[in-house]
């Protein structure tokens, strides 16, 4: 078995069946001189990568700044499910969005799934990407709730068909005894996110990125023409666009102090054998259950099991997230007691207050994106298409996340992961009841 690295151990990619089984390794240049691009992006995740390559195919001048490897943080350590929509709840914000940006961003959480779709697509990108995903009940409730969720797909003009499965209809998709029934659908899916990443990067490589690696900034200087500046280099630009998300760290106060990095883990089983994994998923889908501190596994194109869980607001990564997680897995699917666990890693997440992605100006020539509360896979990619087209003079569907108001999380540094992981605790506690 593989243990953990912590992100603070590295610059490489900690140790994930994903970075072991990566198409090719980036090896970016480290950014050494001091150079103009029309835009540069701060982060080398789905965000970052993608408002590269949204802006290289319209054709404009981008650089790329990455702290670590491509692909680093969370969107490489990710549970790799691809599921629709934006945030939770838009309705919420209805006075300050209107009825109309309310269906807007509904309607752009049916696209961000497409768009990953076509990448693939495009670019030929060899990610895995296979589509299938279900919602597992362990509650009564959860099936009322899910029996609402089907009818509300429909209402916004999802074409997919979404299925309410009993729990013997559902064993044709998730063998397990855990579960009462669940929502099958075929408009989300999974995929090996890192390799989806790179492929992204190359990409936008080929339509003319400049990309580097190992080159953290250690300061941003806004102005009419803003300038991020590296240990050894800088780059000044007509626009910066800040997607660090959980791992931006304090290069920016207001940014920090709106995003709460939360830790979550994974575990990867040995490839398991056909028979094996036929049985306990055979509908080779994508499975997340609905609580607060939910379970979602999947299996790999080599049929290992993917397992993932432990979701907290500490910000410390589990002591054991293996010994943790196994014994989840093993509650789950008892036949996989004696799997060999391969990898075990965690990864940072950025929680938001509201749970709504966070994308606005800091200034005229600074912007950001950040905060997908663990719900990035597909979002980062819309997110990413909203952002060029503000930068490119279309900057409707970008207003209308930006007229959602954000807050700080209270409690300063020191109170506010107390105090988030004690609200944690008591939706945990709703959960159980």
């Amino acid at each position: 078995m593989l243990g953990l690295k912590s992100p603070s151990e590295t610059q490489e990619h900690t140790c994930s069946f994903y970075a072991a089984t990566a198409n090719w390794q980036t090896d970016y240049p480290t950014l050494e001189e001091d150079i103009d691009a029309d835009v540069v992006v701060v982060g080398g995740g789905f965000s970052g990568v993608n408002t590269a390559l949204e802006l290289a195919e319209r054709g404009i001048d981008v650089a790329l700044l990455e702290a670590n490897r491509i692909s680093w943080g969370a969107t490489g350590r990710n549970g790799g499910q691809i599921i629709g929509g934006i945030g939770h709840d838009p309705e919420r914000f209805t006075k300050h969005i209107g009825e109309e940006g309310v269906r807007a961003i509904y309607q752009m959480g049916l696209e961000a799934r497409d768009i990953i779709a076509e990448r693939v697509e495009k670019y030929e990108i060899d990610c895995d990407l296979k589509w299938g995903y279900c919602d597992v009940a362990l509650k009564p409730r959860h099936m009322t709730a899910f029996a609402q969720w089907k009818d509300f797909e429909k209402s916004i003009g999802n074409t997919h068909e979404y299925t309410l499965l009993d729990k013997d209809e559902l064993k044709q998709f998730v063998s397990s005894q855990q579960y009462l029934g669940g929502l099958l659908n075929y408009a989300n899916g999974h995929i090996h996110p890192l390799n989806l990443c790179i492929g992204e990067a190359r990409a936008a490589e080929r339509l003319g990125t400049r990309i580097f690696e190992q080159s953290r900034v250690l300061n941003l200087v806004q102005g009419p023409r803003p300038r991020v500046v590296t240990e050894r280099g800088s780059i000044t630009a007509r626009k910066v666009i800040l997607c660090g998300n959980a791992y931006l760290g304090g290069l920016v106060s207001r940014l920090a102090s709106r995003v709460l990095p939360s830790s979550s883990s994974v575990i990867a089983t040995a490839p398991l054998p056909d028979n094996l994994a036929q049985k306990i998923l055979p509908g080779d889908v994508a499975v997340c259950d609905p609580r607060t501190a939910l379970d979602y596994f999947r299996l790999s194109a080599d049929k290992r099991m993917l397992f993932g869980g432990l979701s907290n607001y500490s910000g410390l990564e589990p002591s054991d997230v293996v010994g943790v997680l196994s014994r989840k897995m093993h509650k789950v699917f008892p036949e996989l007691q004696d799997a060999q666990v391969d990898y075990g890693w965690s990864g940072q997440i950025g929680i938001g207050i509201n749970r709504m992605p966070q994308l606005g100006h800091l200034s005229e020539g600074v912007s950001y994106i950040q905060a997908y509360s663990g719900h990035g896979v597909a979002p980062t990619h819309i997110m990413a298409r909203i952002m060029a087209e503000m930068i490119s003079g279309s900057p409707e569907r970008f207003n209308v996340f930006a007229r959602i108001p954000h807050w700080p999380f209270p409690g300063g540094k020191l109170l506010r992961r107390p105090g988030l992981a004690l609200g944690m605790s008591w939706y945990k506690l709703k959960d159980a009841l």
